[in-house]
């Protein structure tokens, strides 16, 4: 069997028109040194390429019957290198400490939890590594490649400090193993795709330039998809996609606007003010303007420490012109710690608590003591609260506001860290 891939890319056309437009800007290329498929930059032409083992291709579709359901596996083969892409898994998002087999597995979990069908079948061959699956039963779907190399990581110490003298088990736990990794998913626990190329020491520029041009390509394919449809890609990643995709927002001046905007003014007549309208005819009035604003800062472990010093930079700043009042909190607020950042005042950032997230609490505090604007340091990882009674604007970093807990249509601004 001659296997032709561009047949098979075509009927994306019909079934992913997302998928099928990224697809025109991506070189592709036969090589049957790797096993399954993969992604990588190439140098020379300094764009995004994928490789293919035409053997594998072949594979997938002899291991099902019947033409629709024999490009099932490949369409999820293609599904899953697109995806790679789209996620950025390829440099921009690697761990500290680079590439490594946790990193790797991590973001094919990431990637095939949007591969799963309704009736339970998956888009892949059986023992590739799934959410919910073999030795990832206890993993949720649904997650960032960012949570899934967490929990891969905390189930590989636990294996560690487990260890009595005897070797562990291999791949226990949902720790990857090394035997039988073949990349097509034998053993069950093992990485599927080709990931040599993700970090493959191109220079800045050719990165750059190739970073750039796929940006570009996602963005064409998306305004497509706007017009003939997404097909698969689920509500919350079209969200991402459309994030990703937004104009850089200077988060210092969105700050200051929103302060500025929640400035409240009081007016009162006093006959010590001329009137400028009507001089020693009416009184004049003195206006006094304040601002009730609420800056409540998660204190949970997740909130980086470059993040609380980046913000409370520009809190000094505005400090010079208004006066805040400082909430604290992780599963509750407690008052002992809340304080008015006085105008003028300059203020260290400093972690006061240390507890998980619970949105409510401040909301609360906030509702009952009448503030005027609330702004919320967070990473976003809880539950969404109930409503705010005033303005609420919530600052976090690019990756939580790209992969947010909950969805908002409050103000939700990166800042750079």
């Amino acid at each position: 069997m001659t296997f032709d891939l561009n047949q098979h890319v075509a009927r994306l056309l019909l079934e992913e028109p997302f998928f099928a437009a990224l697809s025109r800007h991506l070189d592709k290329r036969p090589d049957t040194g790797i096993k399954t498929a993969g992604v990588r930059l190439n140098p020379e032409t300094a764009r995004y390429e994928m490789i293919y083992n035409p053997a594998w291709f072949e594979r997938c579709i002899a291991l099902r019957e019947g033409k629709e359901e024999q490009f099932l596996y490949v369409k999820g083969t293609l599904l899953h290198e697109f995806y790679h892409v789209v996620f950025g898994h390829l440099a921009g998002r690697l761990p500290e400490g680079g590439l490594s087999k946790q990193w790797n597995v991590a973001g094919d979990l990431a990637i095939n939890t949007h591969l799963m069908r309704e009736n339970g079948d998956h888009m892949l061959p059986e023992g590739v590594c799934f959410p919910g699956v073999g030795p990832f039963a206890e993993y949720p779907a649904g997650l960032s490649a960012e949570a899934y190399y967490k929990l891969l990581t905390d189930d590989e110490n636990q294996q560690q400090q487990g260890e009595d003298g005897d070797q562990a088990s291999e791949g226990a736990g949902g720790a990857p193993s090394d035997e039988n990794d073949d990349g097509q998913g034998s053993g069950g626990d093992s990485q599927f795709d080709d990931h040599s190329g993700w970090a493959d020491g191109a220079d800045e520029m050719t990165r750059r330039a190739a970073d750039q041009r796929m940006q570009d390509a996602i963005k064409k394919a998306a305004h497509e998809a706007e017009n003939r449809g997404w097909g698969s890609v689920s509500g919350s990643t079209r969200q991402d996609i459309r994030a990703s995709l937004q104009t850089k927002v200077d988060w210092r001046k969105v700050l200051r606007n929103f302060v500025k905007t929640s400035v409240r003014a009081n007016k009162r007549s006093t006959v010590k003010r001329i009137n400028k309208r009507f001089p020693y005819i009416h009184a004049g009035r003195k206006v006094r303007r304040e601002a009730r604003l609420a800056i409540s800062i998660d204190q949970s472990g997740s909130v980086s420490d470059s993040m609380l010093e980046a913000f409370f930079s520009e809190l000094n700043k505005l400090a010079g012109i208004v006066e805040f009042t400082v909430v604290p909190f992780d599963t509750r607020v407690d008052e002992k710690k809340v304080f008015v950042w006085n105008k003028g005042q300059r203020v260290r950032a400093e972690r006061v608590l240390c507890g998980g997230t619970d949105f409510n609490a401040p909301t609360q505090y906030v509702n009952d003591k009448g503030f005027d604007g609330h702004i919320v340091l967070t990473d976003m990882e809880a539950p969404k609260p109930g409503p705010s009674r005033c303005r609420r604007m919530w600052m976090t970093t690019a990756g939580y506001a790209r992969r947010p807990y909950f969805q908002t249509n409050e103000r939700v601004i990166a800042i750079d860290e």
